[in-house]
C-alpha cells in the first residue's frame, strides 16, 4: 500500500501548540518563548509516528484574510483584524514562526503558502493534485470538505488534540454533521461560524441546515426553491432565508476552499536524514529545542 501524503494545517496546529503549552514551560537561556515550536515539532512528531507518512507538506497562510473573500463578504474574519491592520497574533507567538520555517527546512519538510490565499487553499489544491492516500491535518471545520472517499482523501481533525485526533472518512462526516463532505461548505455557509465570522442564517441552526442540505442539494437548490411556493417550506424558514438571500449568495463562495491555486513544483517526500544537520544542530542550541528536534528526526526515520 502506497504510504499517504500528510498535509499539515500548519497555523491550526501552531496556535494549537502555543495555546497549548504555558510559555514558562518551554523557554530559551535567555527567556525567549518557543512554546508553540516545541509544540508544534511534537505534534508532528506524533503525527509522523502514528501514521508514518512517505509525503509531508506543510501549509502556510501567505494571506489570512484574502481581499476577494472580504469583497464577497465584508464580515470575514473582521473581528480578527488588528488595529494596525493585519491578524490579531499574540506577540509573543510571531517571532516563533519564523524559527519553525527554519526547523522545518533545515528537517527537509517542504513548506508552502501562495499569495492571496489561505493554507485552507493550498491544502485544498494539494489534495486533488497529489497522487493519494491524502491525509489532511487540521482543527478546522471547514476542512471537512476536502473528504473524498473516491480519492481516498482523509481529514485527521485535531479539535481535540494530535493525540484524541479522529480519523474522518465521508461516513464519519455525515455521522458528525448529517451531510456528506462535499456538501459541507452549504451546510457551514447556513450554519454559520462566529469565528470566520460567518453570520449564518438567522434562526438556522445546524439540525435545520442539515436537513435543507438533505432536502434540496444545496444553497443554489434552496435558492431556486424559495421562488417556488409548492416547495414546501414552513412560513417562518421561507421568511427567514429570503431576508439572508443576499448572504447566502456569496458564503458558499467564501467558505470553499480554492482547489485551482497556482502552486510551484516541490518536493514532498519525508527525507530520511536532515536536509541540513549542521543547520538543525545550530538551531536546536540557539532555540533551546534538542528533544523535540530529536524526536521529529527520529520519528521520520523510523517511520
Amino acid at each position: 500500500m502506497t504510504a499517504p501524503i500528510m498535509l499539515v494545517d500548519a497555523p491550526s496546529l501552531y496556535f494549537r501548540a502555543y495555546f497549548g503549552i504555558p510559555e514558562s514551560a518551554a523557554t530559551t537561556p535567555d527567556g525567549q518563548p518557543v512554546n508553540a515550536v516545541r509544540g508544534f515539532l511534537d505534534m508532528l512528531a506524533t503525527l509522523i509516528r502514528n501514521r508514518r507518512p512517505g509525503r509531508m507538506v506543510c501549509a502556510m497562510d501567505h494571506d489570512w484574510r484574502p481581499a476577494w473573500r472580504v469583497a464577497l463578504l465584508p464580515s470575514y474574519k473582521a473581528h480578527r483584524v488588528a488595529p494596525e491592520g493585519g491578524e490579531v497574533v499574540p506577540d509573543t507567538l510571531a517571532p516563533q514562526v519564523p524559527v519553525i520555517l527554519d526547523v522545518l527546512d533545515a528537517v527537509g519538510v517542504t513548506t508552502l503558502g501562495a499569495a492571496g490565499f489561505e493554507a485552507d487553499d493550498v491544502l485544498g489544491t494539494l489534495s486533488v493534485t497529489q497522487p493519494g492516500p491524502v491525509e489532511v491535518v487540521s482543527g478546522d471545520r471547514d476542512l471537512f470538505q476536502l473528504v473524498d472517499d473516491a480519492r481516498d482523501v482523509r481529514l485527521l481533525y485535531v479539535g481535540r488534540g494530535v493525540a484524541k485526533l479522529e480519523d474522518c472518512d465521508d461516513a464519519a462526516v455525515r455521522s458528525r454533521y448529517r451531510v456528506p463532505a462535499a456538501r459541507y461548505a452549504d451546510f457551514a455557509a447556513l450554519r454559520g461560524d462566529p469565528s470566520d465570522g460567518l453570520p449564518g442564517v438567522p434562526g438556522v441552526g445546524e439540525k435545520t441546515a442539515a436537513r435543507l442540505v438533505d432536502r434540496y442539494g444545496d444553497i443554489d437548490g434552496i435558492l431556486a426553491a424559495l421562488d417556488d411556493p409548492d416547495s414546501g417550506f414552513a412560513p417562518g424558514l421561507r421568511t427567514k432565508l429570503a431576508a439572508a438571500r443576499d448572504y447566502l449568495t456569496v458564503a458558499p463562495k467564501v467558505v470553499r476552499v480554492a482547489l485551482d491555486v497556482p502552486l510551484p513544483d516541490l518536493p514532498t517526500d519525508l527525507p530520511a536524514a536532515p536536509a541540513n544537520p549542521e543547520r538543525l544542530l545550530e538551531l536546536a542550541e540557539r532555540w533551546n529545542l534538542a528533544g523535540s528536534a530529536r524526536r521529529l528526526v527520529d520519528a521520520i526515520a523510523t517511520r
